[in-house]
């Protein structure tokens, strides 16, 4: 059975066999009970993402110019009729025609 010793701040080092079996990385959380035989029970905390971070898989390997943003933009927003001069229609923008 694996061991460890408490130091003089409370910290311990799991040992490495337990690290592999719950699957423990550097950074991770543990969460901590006792049961009712008074066992320590620990066990990985659920991995929580905050807002940091969220959007992280999505972003692009390079950064991006605020000129390419707006570009973006403009693109996805653009009235679907507004290369055709011969439609008078409503749309967001008020040199088409109307607006809001």
């Amino acid at each position: 059975m694996p061991t460890s010793t408490v130091t003089s701040k409370g910290q311990v080092t799991i040992p490495k066999a337990i690290r592999e079996r719950l699957g423990l990385s550097e950074g991770d959380t543990l969460e901590f009970a006792i049961d009712d035989a008074g066992r320590i029970v620990a066990r990985p905390a659920e991995r929580r993402r905050g807002v940091c971070g969220v959007l992280r898989d999505f972003a692009p390997q390079r950064p991006v110019t605020v000129e390419a943003m707006k570009e973006a933009v403009r693109r996805r927003t653009r009235c679907p009729l507004e290369d055709d001069d011969r439609i008078r229609h409503q749309c967001c923008r008020p040199s088409h025609g109307g607006g809001r």
